[in-house]
């Protein structure tokens, strides 16, 4: 009598699932509201009407990161920096993609007399701040400052333009 095997990946691969995938809302570009579209529909080039994801979800591990935060500027109070950096690096292994905390840390490298370190931070966030141009001028004002405590007045200056030209 032959038996029939049945590999054991194929009956794991009928318990799973692919997670569903929502595609981001459509804004008309004009007046900021929400445009309802059907799946697959064209939206003509020239339309004023943009794709832009809105938050749907909180960030990853919002009230951890909320609570390292506190404790953070609990540290910052109490002048111990060291703690303070310490704190908000745990934040960002649980939310890295959080510009402001990247902010943040580089605020607190600068500080810490690491303007090098700070600076790059600071670019670091810049580079994930998206359109929050408030973030981005202050990440440049703080590039600015760890420049001019390298003696870097050329890209210190170069950094506060940008900051300017973004509104700052």
């Amino acid at each position: 009598m032959k038996r029939l095997v049945v590999p054991v990946f194929l009956l794991l691969g009928a318990c799973s699932s692919a997670p569903t995938r929502h595609p981001p809302p459509v804004i008309d570009g004009r007046t900021g509201e929400q445009v309802p579209v059907k799946p697959g529909m064209p939206v003509p080039e020239d339309s004023p009407v943009v794709v832009t994801p809105l938050p749907s979800t909180p960030a990853p591990g919002g009230g951890a990161v909320v609570a390292l935060l506190d404790q953070a500027e609990d540290y910052h109070a109490a002048g111990d920096i060291n703690n303070e950096a310490a704190t908000i690096e745990r934040a960002l292994r649980i939310d890295a993609r959080n510009a402001g905390l990247w902010h943040r840390l580089a605020a607190v490298r600068l500080d810490q007399g690491r303007p090098q370190e700070a600076e790059q931070l600071a670019l670091k966030s810049n580079a994930l701040a998206g359109d929050n141009r408030a973030l981005q001028v202050r990440n440049w004002q703080l590039v600015a400052r760890a420049r001019w405590s390298l003696n870097d007045s050329d890209g210190a200056r170069q950094a506060e333009q940008k900051a300017r030209d973004l509104g700052g």
